[in-house]
């Protein structure tokens, strides 16, 4: 079997995802294809109840695109959609996955790095990491979703100024402005995304997925169908053996022993 530069374990029914691309982990052709692949195996695990994803090594999260796979496609005059549409492939899945997703930033977050943070229902950064788009800065913008993401998140002014300047954020000025949910200690970041993890993962899972349905679904739409989405939703919920579980758990004052069906 061929050596990936991202790989995948399972603990305790969380899946922990790490890019292993030294010395930046950046964004490589390679690094999506091995990326796309660990994706599909923890989806078709019925077993993993939420996923962390980190970065290999202490200096960076993912520090944007291959510059040199960049400068290649401009040399040759070539189209970058194969690329742009690769990248939206892999990204649109991750986000899609319908369980709960932690991004423990573990550094440098740029370009195509903060792209994938993005992705994530939860981000969690080391005290020490840098969130940024300069992709201006080379005659580029993002083309993974972040013109997209960005301003869905933090707002279209705040997310243009990122876009125009391509200045970095540290993670306080992330947090400040939703950026990112939390800052820890540097040593810590994939520790807290783990702990966290395992938190989910002891909810109700079928509760889990479909409220993540509802606030997906519901965030491109209006909210008069939004609310339409969760009356339907939360019906399904109703008729879980979790549901039944929970409530009777509740009313017993005893722990729910969710079964995730």
């Amino acid at each position: 079997m061929r050596e990936r530069l991202v790989c995948w374990t399972k603990e305790s029914n969380i899946a922990i995802v790490v890019i292993d691309n030294p010395p930046m982990n950046v964004l490589s052709f390679k690094v999506t294809e091995d990326l796309f692949e660990c994706l599909c195996e923890i989806n078709a695990d019925n077993n993993c109840r939420a996923m962390v994803l980190t970065g290999a090594g202490d200096k960076a999260f993912m520090a944007g695109a291959d510059i040199n796979e960049l400068a290649e496609i401009i040399r040759l005059s070539a189209s970058s959609l194969p690329y742009s549409k690769r990248l939206h492939e892999t990204f649109n899945y991750l986000e899609n996955l319908p369980i709960p997703t932690i991004a423990a930033i573990n550094g440098y977050a740029l370009g195509g790095g903060l792209e994938l943070a993005l992705t994530f229902d939860i981000r969690i950064a080391s005290e020490n990491a840098l969130l940024g788009v300069p992709e201006i800065k080379l005659g580029l913008f993002p083309g993974a979703g972040g013109t997209q993401r960005l301003p869905r998140l933090i707002g279209a002014s705040l997310a243009k100024e990122m876009l125009f300047f391509g200045e970095p954020l540290t993670a306080v000025e992330s947090l400040r402005i939703g950026l990112v949910n939390r800052v820890v200690p540097h040593n810590e970041v994939l520790d807290a995304g783990r702990k966290l993890a395992l938190q989910l993962a002891s909810r109700s899972g079928m509760a889990l997925r479909l409220v993540k349905e509802a606030v997906d679904r519901g965030m491109k739409t209006s909210l008069e169908e939004g609310c339409r989405i969760e009356r339907d939703l939360l019906e399904r919920a109703f008729k879980t053996d979790d549901a039944r579980e929970g409530v009777c758990s509740f009313i017993e004052k005893k722990e729910a022993d969710f079964k995730h069906r």
